[in-house]
């Protein structure tokens, strides 16, 4: 004797699972009044950049550590012939944000000075320069929520 069939419903084998379907639902309950992004991306006062400058400044025992880190790493962003553009600035905050130890390369072509650039690409940035090597950057800034490098005291 045959067995009766029945329908069997077929497990969703692709898309977002659980958490990231609680995660959208969450975004998309947000207020519309949250101005968190909004005040992200204005512009800071003279005095507040300063201010955020100095907290971003490294002591020589962190430099020294993040140094370390970074020297195996290979460089993540470079700077060509047009310098130091918008684009190069948002690629590098991206992967600080992803990684928070970051190697930038100056290629030769390069119209800036390797140490002015260092500094005008981490201020940009919104990073602390580590290291100047060479033609090689090494820029630090820790995540916002996850920080995955703890700095020495």
């Amino acid at each position: 004797m045959s067995r009766p069939t029945t329908a069997k419903t077929k497990k969703k084998t692709s898309g977002p699972g659980p958490k990231r379907l609680r995660a959208l639902d969450a975004a998309r309950q947000r207020k519309k009044g949250d101005l968190r992004s909004a005040r992200a991306a204005e512009p800071k006062s003279d005095a507040a950049q300063t201010a955020a400058e100095e907290a971003r400044a490294l002591s020589g025992k962190a430099t020294r550590y993040l140094r370390g880190l970074g020297h195996h790493l290979e460089p993540i962003v470079q700077i060509g012939k047009d310098g130091i553009t918008e684009g190069v600035v948002t690629a590098t905050r991206a992967a600080l944000l992803a990684h928070e130890l970051v190697k930038v390369r100056i290629l030769t072509e390069a119209p800036v000075d390797r140490k002015e650039a260092g500094a005008e690409l981490a201020r940009r940035a919104g990073a602390a320069l580590a290291q100047t090597l060479g033609r090689t950057l090494l820029l630090y800034k820790r995540h916002p929520h996850k920080p995955k490098i703890v700095l020495p005291r």
